[in-house]
This record gives structure tokens, sequence and C-alpha cells, in this order.
């Protein structure tokens, strides 16, 4: 009888706990329901405002235990808060007030483009001017991470205003502030890793990070400070931040002056290093010491910024922090392979005769510099160079240019490589056509991505065209002639190339009576050698001939056909 007493009042004391639990999280429930989880009616939320949420309740934990709703602030005072600092709403209107700007336009890729009312209508609000004028724009051109500078020129702002990833390629024309955004990140996970990794290696360690990523540095590098001074975390290796200078950007005069990939510096104190620029972000280096020495931990997504800074520091150990899934990537295979692919299109475009320059940006300084400079290249190694403009490449837009042996794209660092598996004709960069058609260079491993860094480096003369020997080419399995004399005699194979196609065709014949197609040296050659040349005037009769009248109406039953019905 005890037993079974002891046991229906431990059951009962269960029951009054088990009660007792379910009216505290109704409580507390209720209490965050009524700070947060504002506008209930409202069944679809942005991706901002559930991010905030999910912040906001973060901050309740064990280590630090936050009570929301002792705070005095209006419910939905949080959500515009976040809002308002993620898109940088007070330090945009400051730099528009700053520089007295009128008309500002806003620069949005596809992804933010459905917050673009709200960052008016908050920059409105913050501005209080009806004078300056905002003006949105999207769907650019080229790359939506550089300025679309040809875009603003349409309504001649004044600045612009990136939202979202960027490049950070220097502007020709136009002053333009970025906003990079403030992705979520765990902090004490990151730091986690970072000590883990550190106490791994003896090398010291260079942070790289997106630049959506920026906000959260200093508090990664304060928790990293505090990890070390509690003998949680002894490191065997430095650990070294890149910073990012800026968020403004002014159009850059002289191009020699724009920051290249690494220069040498000196500060007032009389220490001389390499100071380093990629993507937005700067660091400094010793004297003596060199980005081989460290290893490099990278803070974001697998992205083109990602990708930009992996086959530059191709040399370096390279690890990835993912913030999205809290975990480290090691496994670096795919981005190894790019390297390889690129030498192969390097000898591809060794083999070329006629090159298509492509012009893939027409606001990053320095781009016409760079495309003159290729057409001297091209044009001093014995091959033929044509311009072309056309927007974002694609497979089909190029398929229209068939005589085009390789196509060099012109564009920003992070959107120079192209998989161009899928087009007829490969796209090498500007770094890869300096190795591909300066005769005798090498490639010694180093990648060069930003054309601002080639544009400084000396030019390799083409030297005597007629004591050039023959080349060997891997692809073809044999020596090539890549030199011609093709002062005096390029003018007349095009025009004989034209006037008589039977016999500028380079139809040859080998040993076993086969056809073969030879390789045309321009495009009037390849148009000659072309079986279809387009509609042709007769030259025989030059009167006009009589004009008939054709069918009227639609196709799903003209007049005529209604007349004989």
């Amino acid at each position: 009888t005890k037993v079974l007493y002891a046991s229906v009042c431990d059951l009962a004391a269960r029951v009054r706990a088990l009660a007792r639990e379910k009216k505290r999280r109704e409580i507390h429930k209720t209490t965050y329901r009524k700070t947060l989880f504002i506008d209930s009616e409202r069944a679809e939320r942005t991706p901002i405002e559930r991010s905030c949420q999910q912040r906001a309740l973060r901050f309740r934990t064990p280590q630090r235990a936050i009570d929301l709703h002792c705070f005095n602030f209006t419910p939905s005072l949080c959500l515009v808060m976040d809002f308002e600092s993620n898109y940088d709403i007070a330090a945009s209107a400051n730099f528009i007030h700053t520089h007295n700007f009128i008309k500002v336009a806003l620069q949005f890729p596809d992804n933010l483009l459905k917050h673009s009312t709200r960052v008016v209508t908050a920059l409105r609000n913050t501005l209080q001017s009806t004078e300056v004028g905002l003006f949105v724009m999207a769907d650019t051109a080229y790359g939506s991470c550089c300025i679309d500078e040809v875009g603003a020129s349409h309504i001649n702002a004044d600045c612009v205003i990136h939202y979202g990833h960027t490049c950070f390629s220097p502007t020709t024309t136009l002053p333009a502030f970025c906003v990079f955004g403030k992705a979520s990140i765990c902090i004490a996970d990151c730091v986690e890793s970072m000590s883990k990794y550190a106490l791994t290696n003896s090398k010291p360690i260079m942070v790289l990070f997106g630049l959506e990523y920026a906000h959260s540095m200093q508090r990664i590098k304060e928790a990293l400070l505090e990890s070390s001074m509690s003998c949680r975390f002894d490191p065997k290796s430095e650990v070294h931040f890149a910073d990012v200078p800026s968020s403004v950007m002014f159009p850059s005069k002289d191009i020699k002056k724009i920051n290249v990939l690494q220069e040498p510096v000196s500060d007032c104190n009389g220490a001389s290093g390499t100071m380093y620029s990629i993507g937005g972000l700067t660091w400094k280096l010793p004297e003596g010491q060199s980005m081989d020495d460290y290893l490099v931990f990278w803070i974001g997504h697998d992205d083109s910024a990602f990708a930009n800074v992996v086959l530059t520091f191709n040399a370096c150990e390279i690890v990835r922090y993912d913030a999205n899934e809290n975990r480290m990537v090691t496994d670096l295979f795919q981005h190894r392979r790019i390297l390889k692919r690129r030498y192969y299109l390097v000898e591809r475009a060794k083999d070329a005769n006629i090159v298509g320059i492509l012009v893939g940006t027409l606001g990053v300084a320095g781009y016409l510099h760079i495309i003159n400079q290729m057409m001297e290249l091209i044009t001093g190694a014995g091959k033929k160079a044509y311009t072309l403009v056309m927007g974002r490449p694609n497979p089909a837009k190029l398929a229209n240019f068939p005589e085009c042996d390789v196509f060099l794209y012109v564009s920003c660092a992070q959107t120079a490589l192209l998989d161009s598996k899928e087009y007829l004709a490969p796209v090498i960069t500007p770094f890869e056509a300096m190795i591909a058609f300066n005769r005798g260079s090498q490639w010694t491993g180093a990648y060069v991505m930003e054309f601002r860094d080639l544009i400084n480096l000396p030019q390799m003369g083409v030297g005597n065209q007629e004591e050039e020997e023959a080349r060997f080419s891997f692809l073809k399995g044999g020596y090539v002639e890549d030199f011609e004399n093709q002062e005096n005699v390029e003018e007349e194979r095009e025009t004989l190339a034209l006037v008589n196609a039977t016999e500028k065709a380079l139809q040859l014949r080998n040993n076993s009576n086969v056809l073969m197609k030879g390789s045309a040296r321009s495009g009037a050659e390849f148009l000659a050698n072309r079986s279809y040349q387009g509609l042709n005037m007769s030259s025989e009769n030059t009167s006009p001939e009589p004009y008939l009248i054709g069918r009227r109406g639609r196709a799903s039953g003209y007049e005529d056909e209604k007349n004989k019905q």
C-alpha cells in the first residue's frame, strides 16, 4: 500500500510539472508572438523579414538571454531597423547629401528587384527632399556585378548606388556607392572552425570573405581574440584578416594609377611591404613575404568571387567556410580542374587564325585600353581580329560568327571565365591571349584575372616575322607557321577572295585525292569559301523590276481566298 501511494504521489507531481511547463511555453509563445510575429494576417513574408525573426529568436540563448518584450519599442520597429540596416539606407542618404547629387540611379540585380520599391520609399523618407530623383535600374546589359554606367547615362545620373554582389571594378565616369547587404552567419561556429584549422597548420592564415559578410568581421575578430585569451584556443599560426577600405568608388582618370593585384608600398614609419587587392578586399604583407607563404581561409559562398580567389592564388592551400550550412569545405578539385581546362584553351588559341574580341563591359576603367592592346597583340602575331559588341554572350549569339576560331572576352574578373563547352569556338581571357599570341611565352602556373593587371606589363616584341621558325602544334600534331608578311598581301588577298572564289577557296587535295578544307585567314576568305553567301543582285540586269501586289489579310484567311469561297 505504501509503495502504491508513493507511486501515485510521484505521478501526480509529474502531471503538475508538465502542466506548469505547458503553461510556461504558452506564455513564452504568446510573448514572442506579440513582439516578433507582426502582421499575422499576412500569409507571405519577405526573406528579410523571416531572417530578422530567426535572428531575433537566436537572441534567447542560454549563454546570452535577452528578454525582447521588456524593450520599449513598437512591434514593427524590429523589422524596419533590420531592413534599413541591411540596405544601408542611412549611409546611402548621407552619400547623396554629402555630394549634393540630384539624379541618383539605383541598380538592383534580378534577385533583389522585388525590394526596390521599399528601398526607394525608405530613401525618400530619410532624405526628406523632393529635389533628389531616384531611378531604379534593372536588366543590365552585362554582368550585374559591374556598375552599369551606360544605363545610368540614359537619365544623366550623377551617381549610382549598387545593391547586391559586386566585383568592385573601378568606374570610368560616375561615382558609385556599393551596398553589399548583410548575410547571416553563426559567429561561434565560424570561430570554432577557424580555430581548429589554425591548430592543425603552422603557416599563417589569411582570412578572405565575401563582401556580404564584411559586417561580421569585427565580431569574428573579437570572438577569436576572446577565445585565444581564455586559453580555449592556442593557435600555432597567426590569423590575419583582409579589410574593405570603403564602399565608395570614384571614377579613375589615370589608368596606370588603378589598384592592381599587388604593388609595393611603404607606410609613414618606413616599413615596406606588398599591398594586395582583389574583389574589394585589401591587405598588406611584410617585405619578403608573399601569398605563397600563407593559407587562405574563405568565408562565403562558392560563387564567382571565390573562383577568382582560387585561380589567382592557385599555389596556396585554400579552404572555404560555408556560412549557410555551417561547415568547412576542403575539396576544391573542381576548381583545380579549371586550370587544366584553361591551359587546353590556350593551346587551341595558338592555332587560331581569326580572333573575335568580345566587349564584355562598357564601364570598367581601362576596357578601351586593353581592347587596343589585344588588337595590337593579335595583329602582331599574324592573325586577324574583329571587335564584337553584343551584350552578354551566349552560344546562339556567337554561332553567328562561325569564321572566328577563338573569342577573346574582355570583362571584369568575376565574369571573365565562360564555360565554353557549349560554344562552337573557345572563349579565352586577355591573360590567356597574352600567353597564346606572344611567341616564346610560357605559362608558369600564375593566373591573372583582372585585365588592368595586364595594362602595366611590358609588351613582348613580336620580332622579325621572316626569321621566326615554325611552331609545334600539340593539337594538330605537327609544325605550323604562324607568321606571314601581311603588309602588302592582306588587302590584295581579301580583294581576290571576293572577286574569284575558286582561286581563294583554299581547297586542297591530299595524297588520297580526298577533298580537304583549308583554314581561312580572314572573314573575306571564309565568306568566299562558303557555299551560301547571301542574296546577291544580278549584275546582268540593273533595271528595276515591276512590283506585284501581294495578298491582303491574315494568314488564317486572305481576302482572295474568301472571294473564292
